[in-house]
């Protein structure tokens, strides 16, 4: 895929460097190209500059020195080679921000760092449906597009976890299990299910999010808020 540089305004803060990496070794999700236009139709309103790409082999320092926000955009499998990881821990570890979506859990299971910085490896899901959301928190400016609500009903894929993150991450919202129907057996159970959650450790912002299987999840005006104020607040834009 090639590299697109989205346009800034010039009349907003000084501009944010937002990688989007979209590199599939799994499964691929067709709405990886409406996350795309989401997230450069957002480029022009957030003054962002994005560069987008599904070349692994240019996450290196020369690239990444100049990025301050990687999103993965439902990236899949061992995406990465070791040069690219050596170069993602040096990006991390100069306190740069994570944004994951969706199937970024399913990616890089063999990577520590990665898994620490999505906060939960995908395991299985029931088939995708509507089901409703449980909203816990507020607190977070990705919260922001849903506070009054105490819970959201839409349709995506919903995602268990090998381990429960909520002892190593901070909850956001949780899936309703039993808006769920229609399933073979009960192996996508966790009780408790988060499904949002962020962390924020030695100067080094992460936030994961569920939303993203389907196209109309990227035109969805209270995700794409929900998305674009992770984003701002994994740049250090917004507390």
């Amino acid at each position: 895929m090639n590299i697109v540089y989205a346009q800034q305004d010039e009349q907003k803060q000084e501009a944010l460097h937002v990688l989007v990496f979209s590199k599939t070794e799994g499964f691929r999700h067709e709405s990886i190209s409406s996350g795309l236009k989401m997230i450069y139709d957002q480029s022009s309103k957030q003054n962002w500059i994005v560069t987008a790409t599904e070349d692994a082999s240019l996450l290196r320092d020369d690239l990444l020195s100049k990025i301050d926000v990687a999103v993965f955009l439902n990236p899949t499998g061992d995406a990465i080679c070791n040069a690219g990881q050596e170069a993602f821990t040096k990006f991390i570890k100069s306190g740069k921000g994570f944004v994951g979506i969706h199937a970024a859990s399913d990616c890089e299971y063999e990577w520590p760092l990665y898994g620490n910085l999505v906060g939960g490896y995908f395991l299985t899901h029931p088939p995708a449906q509507e089901a409703t959301v449980i909203f816990e928190n507020f607190d977070h400016p990705a919260m922001q597009p849903f506070e009054g609500m105490e819970t959201y009903t839409t349709v995506d894929e919903w995602y268990s976890f090998k381990e429960n993150p909520r002892k190593n991450v901070n909850v956001l919202a949780r899936l309703d299990e039993n808006t769920i129907s229609g399933t073979r057996n009960d192996n996508w159970k966790m009780g408790d299910h988060p499904l949002i959650w962020w962390n924020e450790k030695d100067g080094v912002r992460s936030f994961y999010t569920v939303f993203g299987h389907t196209h109309e999840a990227f035109q969805d005006q209270l995700i794409i808020q929900h998305i674009s104020k992770a984003i701002n607040w994994a740049g250090k834009r917004i507390d």
